[in-house]
């Protein structure tokens, strides 16, 4: 940090120039010696910094002159041989640099807040592509000029690791490194044809499932099955669950739970047109109370691009019916 003893000298170099200054005129003369001060630090040549900036040497030895004038302390050593930061120096680089880096930083916004989105975005999204892929779809036809690089697992990414520009995953986020929003939530359904249930019978508690054959969901890259969120009782376990067929595809347990093989334990978005259809029929709702939420991340520490927050601003609009809108 700078020095109280030099922000009380001059404040214009503090957090923010005063209105003076910005009255005379002062504060692009002192941004411009500032960016020069910087040039001749990290150089430690004013001839250096001088053919960056396209004056002479002696032009920029006397704006630095000036700057240190103007904060009451001297920046630089010199001698015919070298220059060199004194103590005050070193400090005061820091802070230009950080001011540097947050000029840059908003030029950067208010030229990408004018281009159109392109270039290449990889993105890893769940396993399940009957509600990603028309919104993918959709998205590649609105922002033709982004290449879309689609990576689709149940694993737990490193994002910044691995390279990936945005994830799609369900959970709380819980990586300090990543930025989150809220997409929306959804829910398991238990669900089952109404020809399987007219010949089994419908269970009215969770216990009755014992009885029935069930379809079940065994994650690709775990190797688990997927639990059911079916308590017996508030505090109870789980129910105990007879396996007619357990597949690692969530369409394939779908269409066979359709077909009236089972009863499936499903996600909403899955199961939404075939209980509108009357293919199939929901039971133990009353049962069933958890949520899951789907969050967009992606990496704290970069600038966030226009192609990322195009796809993420998109997926929070169309991902599913109701998102949440959240940080």
């Amino acid at each position: 940090m700078l020095s109280t003893t030099l922000l009380h000298k001059n404040p214009s170099f503090g957090p923010c120039f005063n209105d003076k200054n910005v009255i005379n005129g002062h504060v692009m003369d002192s941004f411009a010696g500032l960016s020069l001060f910087v040039l001749v630090a990290e150089a430690r040549s004013f001839a250096s910094a001088a053919r960056q900036r396209g004056i002479t040497p002696s032009a920029a030895s006397k704006t630095i002159a000036r700057l240190e004038e103007r904060l009451g302390a001297r920046l630089l050593n010199r001698n015919t041989r070298s220059v060199s930061l004194t103590a005050e120096g070193e400090q005061f680089l820091e802070r230009c640099r950080r001011i540097m880096t947050e000029v840059a930083a908003a030029e950067r916004e208010l030229t990408d807040a004018h281009a159109a989105p392109s270039g290449r975005l990889k993105v890893s999204l769940p396993l399940a592509s009957g509600l990603m892929l028309p919104v993918l779809s959709a998205f590649a036809h609105r922002f033709p000029a982004i290449e879309l690089d689609l990576h689709f697992s149940d694993r737990l990414v490193d994002v910044i690791e691995e390279g990936f520009d945005a994830v799609v995953r369900t959970g709380s986020p819980a990586d300090s490194r990543l930025h989150g929003r809220n997409l929306g939530s959804t829910r398991l359904v238990c669900v089952g044809a109404p020809a399987y249930f007219a010949r089994r019978g419908t269970p009215q508690h969770p216990d009755d499932l014992s009885g029935h054959a069930c379809i079940l969901h065994r994650f690709p890259g775990t190797g688990l099955i997927e639990r059911w969120p079916l308590p017996t009782h508030e505090g109870g376990t789980e129910p105990r669950l007879t396996a007619a067929m357990t597949a690692n595809h969530l369409e394939t347990i779908l269409h066979m739970a359709i077909d009236g093989h089972g009863i499936a334990c499903l996600p909403d978005f899955a199961t939404r047109d075939a209980l509108d259809h009357g293919a199939l029929v929901s039971v133990l709702d009353n049962w069933n109370t958890e949520q899951s939420t789907f969050w967009a991340l992606w990496p704290s520490h970069r600038h966030q691009q226009p192609r990322v927050r195009a796809f993420v601003d998109f997926m929070a609009g169309h991902l599913l019916p109701e998102p949440s809108q959240c940080n």
